[in-house]
């Protein structure tokens, strides 16, 4: 064997290992990934039930209803309006007119069960995709929300 064939065999056995190493990882992180969506991809994208998942947008205004630990509420993205179940407390700054991400799956009947519900008091927590479709529709203004957060548009 030449020198530039033990090369060569060398940098194929290290490229074996490392494809190996790789297929392991990614089979070991699959039931880690959690993929982000909006209503309308959700609607798009036809996404299946118990398919962990984060969905975003904003909470619709008059749309939540709670009973005990029990809230249903509608989360929309401009577009598309999905109905969410979450059962627990939600964080304090959760409201309606607040973007928020909820973690949890589709259900059977076309809803999405959250697990859990994250909520900020300002753009953070929004999808930038929805930001940019606000911006384009003259409706995004972070000032008013920041000024509604704090108690000074009452």
């Amino acid at each position: 064997m030449t020198r530039k064939q033990r090369r060569l065999t060398v940098i194929g056995g290290i490229g074996v290992v490392l494809a190996l190493a790789l297929g392991l990882i990614l089979m070991a992180l699959r039931d880690q990934i959690v993929f982000f969506y909006t209503p309308s991809e959700v609607v798009t994208k036809q996404v299946a039930v118990g398919i962990p998942m984060r969905l975003g947008g904003k909470v619709e205004e008059g749309s939540w209803k709670k009973d005990g630990q029990n809230n249903t509420f509608a989360v929309s993205d401009g577009k598309d309006t999905m109905t969410v179940h979450f059962v627990g407390i939600l964080p304090d700054l959760f409201r309606e007119g607040q973007g928020i991400v909820a973690e949890g799956s589709m259900a059977a009947d076309g809803t999405f069960d959250a697990t859990n519900v994250l909520a900020k008091h300002d753009e953070n927590y929004i999808p930038k995709q929805i930001v940019d479709d606000l911006k384009a529709k003259g409706e995004w203004r972070p000032g008013e929300e920041a000024a509604a957060a704090s108690g000074v548009l009452q």
